[in-house]
């Protein structure tokens, strides 16, 4: 799974533009599904048969994009001016390689030799930065981008210590627990949605639900981690090398608590390392699904992930089989979820 991974994190797919990411998953899964589609919004619908049918309709649900840029101008000097897509803490993007298509380029900003006492005392905003991509001109700039174009992070997956570090690992380590479930054989039947703009406003959940109309949905994602130096306490959330993390609530979901306390029941039986998160914070699909065609009771299985929505998002490798694990052993009960 971690070769599946980093695989996932190289390719691009910023919120809005899902396209290469959904052609290579659709190409990996589709000798294992009995059935895939993609709708209007750019989801990737899977359906495989399992071993049984469990009485309900089961839809595992992952997304493909991830946090980027897009371009929304071009100076007459030949500079990208740019607005985010997906959410990006500003301070972050200061320095950063980003890519567009193939066209490298990095974030730059004004120096800070040249900026006023007061403005020294704040960050700079997005709209004061820019992608110098070395056009001489607007005229040269315009020959290899054009505004609409997304610029995503450029770094390549790195294995630090016990850490995995990429862009995108949220939600690609989402996508490739689905993807080796489905090539594996899911125990029961089930649906696999591999959804577009999460980054966006969970968009593409919506009318995903609408065409599976799930009885029951369990999201695959990547959550917070603060395990790092000045967190202390619930303000942590999760810990990376704890195993997967079980949320209760987060701003865009109240999971079902049924569902979160035989999940952890689950989890213990099987030995698997598990926790929850002590902060609510962030949103994910299951806000949409939840809420959609009459609604469906939601769970989330998520990676702990520190750094979350910058280049250098960092996950535990003795994360990623456990979380695998748990999900399949969900499956595997689904009569009893």
């Amino acid at each position: 799974m971690l070769e599946l991974l980093q695989t996932l994190c190289r390719i691009d797919g910023v919120s809005g533009c899902e396209d290469a990411v959904c052609d290579y998953i659709r190409a990996w899964v589709t000798p294992y599904a009995d059935s895939v589609t993609e709708d209007v919004m750019g989801n990737l619908l899977c359906y495989k048969k399992g071993v049984r049918h469990s009485g309900r309709t089961l839809m595992l649900a992952a997304h493909m994009d991830e946090v980027g840029l897009i371009v929304t101008s071009i100076t007459d000097d030949g500079f990208l001016r740019f607005g985010t897509s997906g959410g990006i803490d500003e301070k972050v993007l200061l320095g950063t390689r980003v890519r567009i298509g193939d066209v490298r380029g990095v974030v730059g900003v004004r120096a800070t030799h040249l900026n006023t006492l007061e403005e020294e005392k704040t960050l700079p905003e997005v709209r004061a930065m820019y992608i110098d991509i070395g056009a001489a001109s607007k005229e040269d700039a315009e020959k290899r981008v054009q505004p609409g174009d997304f610029a995503a992070f450029d770094n390549e997956p790195t294995l630090y210590g016990d850490m995995l570090k990429a862009k995108a690992i949220d939600d690609r380590v989402g996508c490739a627990v689905l993807m080796k479930l489905l090539r594996e054989g899911p125990p029961v039947d089930m649906w696999f949605a591999f959804t577009v703009q999460e980054e966006q406003g969970l968009r593409g959940a919506r009318p995903a639900a609408y065409r599976i109309r799930p009885d029951l949905a369990i999201v695959v994602e990547g959550t917070t981690a603060g395990d790092i130096p000045g967190v202390k306490g619930a303000m942590k959330a999760c810990v990376a090398g704890r195993g997967p993390v079980i949320p209760m609530m987060d701003s865009a979901t109240l999971y079902d608590p049924v569902l979160v306390q035989r999940a952890l029941e689950i989890a213990e039986r099987a030995g698997i390392p598990c926790q929850t998160k002590t902060y609510i914070a962030g949103g994910t699909d299951a806000g949409a699904i939840s809420r959609t065609a009459g609604g469906a009771k939601t769970l989330g299985v998520a990676a702990a992930v520190r750094y979350i929505h910058t280049p250098a998002s960092s996950v535990a490798v003795a994360d990623l089989e456990p979380m695998y694990t748990l999900v399949r052993m969900l499956c595997e009960n689904a009569e009893r979820l």
